[in-house]
């Protein structure tokens, strides 16, 4: 049953990576009243809800978040839970439908004193320092809107200033003076007074720049929660950590390789298409032990009726590694395709998604372990290429990197230790890392 003395962490995860800071975990594709009272009542003080919502349009986002909530309300009804904290886990970069997700959550679920803008994730080297949000890599600290992410023709974006990014995104709803701020200095003095004093629903922007500052600024959120407050975030990975405060993970990192299958190859499957993943792959191609197999996208632009035979083509290919005992790399390919707009890029999306889970679908049933780099990628792995309602989350293989396994009943994959790999983690190395801990003995 859920731990009674503390409240049940409900993550609403508009991409499947959000768990990468915890462990022990479910992680729910579905969100059925029954799949959900699972979830309410596992032993783990904290749970997952995939929508996977960064992947639609901001109508089907709202809709798929309404259901969430609606069916989340009866069950808490159900289970008679009581105190829970609500988090809607968004990307480290500041990507997402923000404040759509938000704004349906607190007419779903609230009314609630305020929601936090907690973006910090350290693995990654994303801090926020006096409400402005940066990435770090190699010595150096970039505000994010000067980044890639933030000309994501999508979910783009003008400001670092937290303040100034909600007003931007809430087209002047919330107004960037109307933002509560808690800096460092306001976390070293301790926020419990602020905390109890927050209302309406109010936006705070929250520094962070290392685990110990969200790890008291946690406890402090408790303790106004057991005192009645009712708290909505807005975070990265991070804070989950923090008001998780898990013990260390069963199986190390560095031996993850016991949760391998008959110490059978395996196979990458890279769908992201960041500068990030693309180094990464090419540094994945160099190893031995690795083959390459292209999927050439433009081919299904060109003509969609091709995806049959697109993916058969590439099955063919994985079966002739696989007998070589080498694992196979299946990648999209790498050039930029361009759209009329951004409904018509998502269609898109989804018809190479559709492609790469008929890949999985048919992948050899006794590989060893399945490596999944992209965020949509990895949700579309777990939901439609292994059709899973749920999966237990095991620990990370590399800081900021989670490792799922299918359940021993799985008709077709039991046992599967799969690998989500966001699209923006890791240095060139990652992805090879990764893979050399899977393969170890």
């Amino acid at each position: 049953m859920a731990n009674i003395n503390r409240p049940k962490i409900i993550v609403i995860d508009d991409d499947p990576t959000g768990s990468q800071t915890v462990h022990s975990c479910l992680l729910l594709l579905k969100w059925d009243v029954a799949t959900l009272k699972q979830g309410l009542l596992d032993e783990s003080p904290i749970f997952f809800i995939l929508a996977n919502t960064r992947a639609l349009t901001p109508a089907e986002a709202e809709r798929t978040t309404r259901d969430v909530c609606h069916n989340l309300k009866q069950a808490l009804l159900e289970t008679n839970i009581q105190e829970y904290l609500v988090v809607s886990r968004s990307d480290s970069t500041l990507r997402g439908h923000y404040p759509l997700e938000t704004d349906v959550i607190a007419a779903e679920l609230g009314p609630f004193d305020a929601h936090f803008m907690v973006p910090a994730f350290f693995e990654a080297g994303r801090v926020t320092l006096n409400s402005t949000h940066y990435i770090e890599a190699d010595g150096t600290r970039t505000p994010v809107h000067e980044t890639e992410f933030a000309k994501d023709s999508v979910f783009g974006y003008s400001y670092s200033y937290l303040p100034d990014y909600v007003a931007e995104k809430t087209s002047g709803k919330i107004v960037a003076d109307r933002v509560e701020r808690f800096t460092l200095e306001t976390l070293k003095q301790g926020t419990e007074d602020r905390l109890m004093a927050l209302s309406d629903n109010v936006c705070v922007a929250v520094d962070a720049k290392q685990q110990t500052d969200l790890d008291k600024f946690s406890q402090e959120l408790l303790s106004a929660a057991a005192q009645g407050k009712k708290f909505l975030f807005r975070s990265a990975a991070s804070l989950l950590t923090s008001l998780a405060a898990l013990p260390t993970q069963p199986v190390p990192s560095d031996k993850m390789s016991r949760y391998t299958r008959n110490n059978n190859p395996g196979v990458v499957l890279v769908g992201s298409h960041v500068q990030k993943t693309t180094r990464q792959l090419e540094h994945l191609l160099k190893q031995p032990g690795i083959s390459g197999l292209e999927v050439e996208v433009s081919r299904l632009k060109a003509d969609p009726t091709q995806a049959k035979a697109m993916a058969d083509e590439v099955l063919a290919q994985v079966q002739t590694v696989y007998r070589e005992a080498k694992t196979a790399v299946v990648y999209t390919s790498r050039q930029e395709l361009t759209f009329a707009d951004a409904a018509t890029r998502l269609a898109f999306g989804e018809a190479v998604s559709n492609l790469l889970m008929d890949i999985v679908q048919g992948l050899p049933t006794d590989l060893g372990f399945l490596i999944s780099k992209g965020g949509i990628t990895s949700n579309d792995t777990l939901s439609t290429g292994l059709a899973l309602t749920s999966a237990r989350l095991l620990g990370q293989v590399i800081p900021g990197v989670s490792v799922v396994t299918t359940s021993a009943e799985h008709p077709r994959f039991p046992n599967l230790p799969v690998v989500l790999f966001p699209g923006n983690v890791g240095g060139d190395d990652a992805v090879t890392t990764a893979y050399m801990r899977m393969i170890s003995q």
